[in-house]
């Protein structure tokens, strides 16, 4: 594309689809997108005095302080790849870090042009993450809802056994959900008072989803 596209953040709890959305966006539209901890790990693999320090954090089991990682973050968005826009996808994820990455971006000329959240509903999103169903002996993956296996418990392709994971518990992604609503409400409304939030509703086919999207980031280019 010949526009530069809007540099953007996206929001969505687990299993809304954000990771389905930010790939269809980066081979749309060409820009990368910036995961927090790709740039960690990148920063330390470039052993530079920057990421030397990010891995002691890492090392010693820290959390890695928010200057930081807007260090890495200003060294990444420098990059020739971000010139024509960018996808933020893990940060900011508190409200005193999307105010330190306003000040870093205006800084630098390029303010945040968009906020795209996507919604989905609790409960589906219980079921579709609590759905997902593992082959015991080959990995293959099932979904109770969207891809059952033809008999229950049991891989269609090698006849194992099938398995829940932990992390795929209805315990666990109800918890995980809470912490994300409890981080993600102070900054719906940061950015909504900003005027940089577009809500996008995360049910339906991927591709219509996918359209909703293209239309605010379409628009937000011709603006």
């Amino acid at each position: 594309m010949s526009k530069r596209v809007p540099n953007l953040i996206l929001l969505g709890p687990p299993g809304a689809g954000k990771g389905t959305q930010a790939k269809m966006l980066v081979d749309r539209y060409r820009i990368p997108q910036l995961s927090t901890g790709d740039m960690l790990r990148a920063a330390i693999a470039s052993a530079s005095e920057l990421g030397k320090t990010v891995q002691s954090y890492v090392t010693s089991g820290g959390l890695v302080p928010d200057e930081l990682v807007l260090s890495v973050l200003r060294e990444r968005i420098a990059a020739p790849d971000c010139s024509a826009g960018y996808i933020l996808d893990g940060f900011p994820r508190t409200v005193g870090q999307a105010e330190s990455l306003e000040k870093l971006l205006i800084e630098r000329g390029s303010p945040l042009a968009a906020v795209l959240s996507i919604t989905v509903p609790d409960q589906e999103l219980i079921d579709r993450l609590t759905g997902r169903r593992i082959c015991t002996k080959c990995s293959s993956s099932f979904h109770l809802l969207f891809s059952a296996p033809k008999v229950a418990d049991v891989c269609d392709h090698c006849g194992a056994a099938l398995y829940q994971r932990k992390d795929d518990s209805r315990e666990v992604i109800t918890n995980r959900l809470k912490v994300y609503h409890e981080q993600t409400a102070p900054l719906i409304k940061f950015y909504q008072e900003r005027k940089l939030l577009h809500t996008v509703e995360g049910r339906g086919k991927i591709e219509m989803i996918f359209g909703a999207v293209c239309d605010i980031m379409d628009g937000l280019t011709r603006s």
